[in-house]
């Protein structure tokens, strides 16, 4: 098993990491950004996923399982070209949750499952 850590402050005040690499599947923890909008929160959310399945030996092209979690689920739809921008030929199955997030200040948490290198 191979544990991944992004150095986000969550991480230490919590205790997790930010994926964790295990039976041919790379599980990446739900993960928030920073921006003034859903959309900037959504596209660092992804950079930082992104990392996360790349140090794996993976990527956005093997993800096979996404979850989005928004505290307004009207500010989905403005996510959905950037959503498609980096998932491409390769969409994943998804399912969005309207729920309470950590903070307030987050609009979108996205957490992902991928296979492994």
């Amino acid at each position: 098993m191979q544990r991944i850590f992004s150095g986000g402050e969550f991480e230490a005040k919590i205790g997790y990491c930010r994926a964790v690499v295990a039976s041919g599947f790379v599980h990446v923890a739900g993960t928030v950004g920073q921006g003034d909008t859903v959309v900037a929160q959504c596209r660092a959310a992804l950079e930082t996923i992104g990392k996360a399945l790349a140090e794996a030996g993976s990527g956005f092209d093997r993800v096979v399982r996404v979850t989005y979690y928004l505290p307004d689920r009207a500010e989905f739809e403005p996510c959905w070209p950037v959503l498609r921008e980096v998932f491409g030929d390769a969409p994943p199955a998804a399912t969005m949750v309207e729920c309470g997030l950590i903070d307030e200040r987050y609009r979108i948490e996205i957490e992902v499952t991928a296979l492994a290198a």
